[in-house]
């Protein structure tokens, strides 16, 4: 049985099981973190989203509306998500830069 919390409309979902419980279109794996992204910095409008991705305009604005309403919180997580990329990549050195720079 899911545990699945229902948001904005049923359009934004949260599950433990699911992406690591991002929150992200119901019945698809497009978090709103990608929406804020594409929206906000690649400066793609909510059609160009909509038309790439096969979703409803009304995703894309509950995401982007779902984002507003908790922005501080979702950043938090994203920073932190951020700096455990950044130590990982500390820790564990790209195989294919180091194929590229000629080392074994």
């Amino acid at each position: 049985m899911s545990t699945a919390a229902l948001s904005i409309d049923n359009r934004i979902v949260t599950d433990q099981g699911i992406l690591g419980g991002q929150p992200h279109i119901a019945q698809r794996r497009i978090r709103v973190k990608d929406i804020v992204q594409w929206y906000d910095l690649l400066k793609m409008d909510a059609d160009e989203i909509a038309a790439a991705y096969d979703l409803e305009l009304a995703d894309i604005f509950a995401a982007l509306a779902y984002y507003y309403h908790y922005r501080v919180a979702l950043q938090e997580v994203w920073e932190k998500e951020e700096l455990l990329v950044e130590e990982l990549r500390k820790d564990m050195p790209s195989k294919i830069k180091r194929v590229v720079d000629g080392a074994n």
